[in-house]
């Protein structure tokens, strides 16, 4: 197909070549408290990576080992999760992690632009680390935010109808230490600390921000607006909050 440039390239696989690891007793027993939560230990796989993630900055080859080993199943099968989900990076990421989405309609809003643009701005190409370690860019698929497109995400919280001088503005802010936060959640912190609340282990901020914003409302306010209300479903005659 002419002209078809795959974003995913050089995805690899984990890096066994590089064994350093920050993981410690602690970390394996987060890993166990994480376990302890599901009826079938190897179900905690998601999260443990999260943790995992949260301590090396990336799926390390000490971190597949402990996950295999506390939740009882092999290295490959770790492995073969870590290299299946584009959330689990095979290499170290910086501090920050910003994402693109270029899918469909963030596409169709200028997602291209913004991407091109922060690549040029930082010096970098696609799931590349600027040199001070402070931002890893990427390229990501759909962030299932249309109705605030283009979207971009710093650490994993929403930034939205994005433009490339207000994406410049948000990377130099981040690299220069100042406040960030996001337009639907958090203020941002650092992917690591992210990763950890992905692992489970909150940070006491899942309330901070908005969750939803206009775009995702207006349905309902339309509705309550015409005092619409969705159809019984077909044989049901009891109203709504009678008990059966």
């Amino acid at each position: 197909m002419s002209g078809f440039k795959s974003h995913f390239e050089h995805s690899g696989g984990v890096d066994h070549a590089n064994t350093e690891t920050n993981i410690t007793e602690e970390t394996v027993a987060e890993i166990r408290e994480i376990a302890a939560r599901y009826p079938d230990a190897r179900s905690a796989l998601l999260p443990a990576l999260h943790l995992v993630q949260s301590v090396d900055g990336r799926v390390s080859p000490a971190g597949i080992e402990v996950c295999a080993e506390v939740l009882g199943i092999t290295a490959a099968e770790v492995s073969g999760v870590a290299t299946f989900y584009t959330q689990y990076k095979r290499k170290p990421v910086g501090k920050h992690h910003v994402g693109v989405c270029t899918t469909a309609l963030c596409a169709v809003m200028g997602g291209d632009h913004i991407l091109n643009k922060l690549q040029d701005h930082l010096g970098v190409g696609n799931d590349e680390t600027t040199a001070d370690g402070a931002i890893t860019l990427e390229h990501i698929e759909c962030n299932a935010a249309c109705d605030y497109a283009p979207v971009m995400m710093v650490n994993w919280e929403f930034f939205d109808n994005m433009t490339p001088d207000r994406a410049v503005q948000v990377v130099d802010d981040l690299i220069a230490g100042n406040e960030v936060v996001a337009d639907r959640g958090a203020t941002i912190t650092s992917w690591r600390e992210a990763e950890r609340v992905l692992a489970g282990f909150p940070d006491g901020r899942a309330d901070e921000g908005p969750s939803g914003g206009p775009a995702s409302l207006l349905g309902v306010r339309i509705a309550q607006e015409n005092d619409w209300t969705a159809p019984k479903a077909a044989g049901d005659s009891h109203k709504a909050g009678e008990a059966k």
